[in-house]
C-alpha cells in the first residue's frame, strides 16, 4: 500500500458493539500493513429509546439507521453491525460486503440461582424484549410471566438481580464475545427456541461502489456463514418481518447440502408454524424464500395478519 489510508468504522457505543469493532480494526490492521482504521461512534435511535418495547416504536432497523446514514453520507466507511438488528432490506447504495465466521447463535438462559428453564417455579418472572423469545418462552412454560427487560447486554445482567427477574434471555454470542459465559445457566437449543435470523454472525455493511473499503474488507468473510445467513434473510424478507412480529429462523450446512428452520408464532406461544427444509447451497435463498412460502401456507399468514391488526 504505497500511500498511508484511513477507515472508520461506524458502530454503536454499547461495550458488545465497541468489541465487535474493535475485533473487525484489529482484523484489517493484521491484514493491511499501513492502514489506519479509526471507530466512529453514532447513537442509534434504539440506543436512545429504552423505556419502550422495541416492537412499538419499529422494530427491525432502529439500531442501524443512523449508521447508514453516516455510510451513505461519507461520514463512515464500513459499519459493523449485529445482523439479528439489520432488516431484510439494505438502503440503495449499500450492501452487506462480508460476514466474518459467525458466533454461537443460541440464546441462552441466565437465571438468579443458575437453574435451567424447567426447574424455574410456576409463574416465575422471565425478562426478555425479543417478542420471538417470549412466545417461544410461553409455549414451552404458559405459565411464565414475561415482562419486558430493555438495555445493554450489562445493563440487562444488572437488572436480573436489581429488579427481581427469575431469569433473562440473552443471546449466546454476546455474552461469549464479553468473557462472559460464567453467568449462562442453560444454553436454549434451537429445536426449543429458534434464534433470531442472523443471531450470531457480524455484518460488513459499506457503499457498494466503494472499491477500496470492498477490497479491504473482503478476506474478512467467511462462506458458511454468509450461506446459512442469506438463507435465514431470505426468510425473513418474504414474510416481511421485523420485531413487531414472532419469527425465527436457523440455517446450517448439513455436510454437503443446507438445512434451515423457520417458526411463526403468535404472541402468547399458543399457535406455532414450524416448518424444515433442506436443499442445496447453491440455493440457499431460494431455500429461504421457499420455507417462508411454506409457513405461510400452513397458517403462518393468518398469524401475521392478526398480530398486525391489532398493532
Amino acid at each position: 500500500m504505497s500511500a498511508k489510508r484511513v477507515l472508520r468504522i461506524g458502530t454503536r457505543g454499547s461495550v458488545l458493539a465497541l468489541w465487535q469493532a474493535e475485533w473487525v480494526r484489529s482484523q484489517l490492521l493484521t491484514s493491511h500493513k499501513g492502514l489506519s482504521v479509526e471507530l466512529v461512534t453514532i447513537k442509534t435511535t434504539g440506543d436512545k429509546i429504552l423505556d419502550v418495547p422495541l416492537a412499538r416504536v419499529g422494530g427491525k432497523g432502529l439500531f442501524v439507521k443512523e449508521i447508514e446514514d453516516a455510510l451513505l453520507e461519507d461520514r463512515a466507511d464500513l459499519a459493523v453491525h449485529s445482523v439479528k438488528d439489520m432488516p431484510a432490506e439494505l438502503p440503495e447504495g449499500l450492501h452487506l460486503a462480508v460476514m466474518p465466521p459467525r458466533e454461537d447463535a443460541r440464546d441462552v438462559l441466565v437465571s438468579r440461582n443458575h437453574i435451567e428453564l424447567a426447574q424455574l417455579e410456576h409463574g416465575a418472572r422471565v425478562g426478555t424484549s425479543s417478542l420471538r423469545r417470549a412466545s417461544q418462552l410461553l409455549h414451552l412454560r404458559p405459565d411464565l410471566r414475561i415482562e419486558i427487560l430493555r438495555g445493554n447486554v450489562d445493563t440487562r445482567l444488572r437488572k436480573l438481580k436489581s429488579e427481581g427477574f427469575d431469569a433473562i434471555v440473552l443471546a449466546a454470542a454476546g455474552l461469549k464475545r464479553m468473557d462472559l459465559e460464567h453467568v449462562i445457566s442453560q444454553y436454549l437449543p434451537p429445536d426449543k427456541m429458534l434464534p433470531a435470523v442472523g443471531q450470531g454472525a457480524l455484518g460488513i455493511e459499506t457503499r457498494t461502489e466503494d472499491g477500496f473499503t470492498n477490497q479491504m474488507v473482503a478476506n474478512l468473510g467467511h462462506q458458511p456463514t454468509m450461506i446459512t445467513v442469506s438463507s435465514e434473510r431470505a426468510y425473513l424478507r418474504r414474510l416481511e418481518g421485523g420485531c413487531q412480529v414472532p419469527i425465527g429462523a436457523h440455517a446450517a450446512i448439513d455436510g454437503e447440502g443446507l438445512i434451515i428452520t423457520g417458526m411463526v408464532a403468535d404472541l402468547n406461544g399458543k399457535r406455532m408454524i414450524r416448518k424444515t427444509l433442506r436443499g442445496g447451497l447453491l440455493e440457499a435463498e431460494l431455500l429461504g424464500d421457499r420455507l417462508a412460502e411454506a409457513v405461510l401456507e400452513s397458517g403462518g399468514a393468518e398469524i401475521l395478519a392478526e398480530i398486525y391488526d391489532e398493532q
